[in-house]
């Protein structure tokens, strides 16, 4: 029954449930509808056509190379970004000097815009005059095609991803660990227990509702790569650097077939979905809320 609590509780909802309807739930459900349909042009009426994208999306070789390539890819940067920050949350929370400096170095990456960090690093990866070709010659080492090698490509998206990411990530954990209580580490260290064996059963396990949270965000910003593509590779050479997203964004406005990249929408968020599921009852009984 809707009393006058209730109403006023709905009322400081409403802005932001407009928002999220119009914004998010709105197109999601006309990506889904526009994914099983199909016109000559935007202009033109759409028919219902069931199944037949979703049938071109199967005999589609790009999509199953950017899909292959959108795994490894976060494969390869949320475990290391995540390792990381834990790695420098322990470090800039330790009584050491210079932690104000550390931190700072250590999350300047993260505010910078996207398309600012991407610029930094198509000059670290340029042929020719890039810093890390350049550190090479000083060696001796002719420096590789970083961005236009078909075997590095993914790798040098990886690196820079990890570069930006793991600061951000870092925040999180650094507010997890000072508000573990210091009596469980003095007990600890009491019994004779090793740092290492400290990490592992005390603070590792207090962290989990933290790493769950990073987790899921480490694994959507792994699927919602676009600008530094469109920076720095373009999904090239031969889409061997293209991902999910970029792939939607390219079938959207490039090859203008707004029903195709509906579809890959909606696969897209399917796969998200999924894989948030899993984590979710995988990791839910190693979490300890406090």
């Amino acid at each position: 029954m809707l009393n006058r609590f209730n109403l006023k509780a709905w009322l400081l909802l409403l802005p932001a449930l407009s928002f999220l309807i119009a914004f998010t739930h709105w197109p999601t459900l006309k990506s889904i509808w526009r994914s099983f349909t199909w016109a000559r042009s935007d202009v033109a009426p759409s028919q219902f056509v069931g199944f037949e994208n979703y049938q071109l999306l199967l005999e589609d070789p790009v999509f199953w190379k950017v899909f292959e390539n959108n795994f490894w890819y976060a494969v390869g940067t949320v475990p290391t970004s995540i390792a990381l920050a834990i790695m420098m949350a322990l470090w800039v929370n330790s009584k050491i000097r210079g932690t104000s400096l550390l931190r700072l170095a250590f999350f300047t990456p993260t505010i910078l815009p996207m398309i600012t960090v991407a610029n930094i690093w198509l000059f670290f990866y340029s042929p020719q005059i890039g810093l890390f070709n350049q550190l090479l010659a000083l060696v001796g080492i002719e420096g590789p095609n970083w961005l236009g090698d078909p075997d590095l490509a993914l790798s040098s998206l990886m690196v820079m991803t990890v570069w930006k990411e793991a600061g951000f990530f870092m925040i999180f954990y650094l507010a997890a660990l000072q508000t573990l209580s210091p009596e469980l580490y003095a007990a600890a260290k009491l019994e004779g227990a090793s740092a290492w064996r400290i990490f592992r059963k005390i603070t590792f396990p207090l962290l989990m509702p933290t790493t769950l949270f990073v987790l899921i965000n480490a694994i959507l910003n792994a699927f919602k790569l676009v600008d530094h593509l469109f920076i720095l590779t373009k999904g090239g050479p031969n889409n061997e650097s293209n991902l999910l997203l970029y792939y939607i964004y390219e079938t959207a406005f490039s090859f203008l077939d707004s029903y195709y990249a509906a579809t890959l929408t909606v696969v897209m968020l399917a796969t998200l979905a999924v894989i948030a599921l899993v984590q979710m009852l995988l990791l839910d009984r190693k979490i300890h809320y406090r």
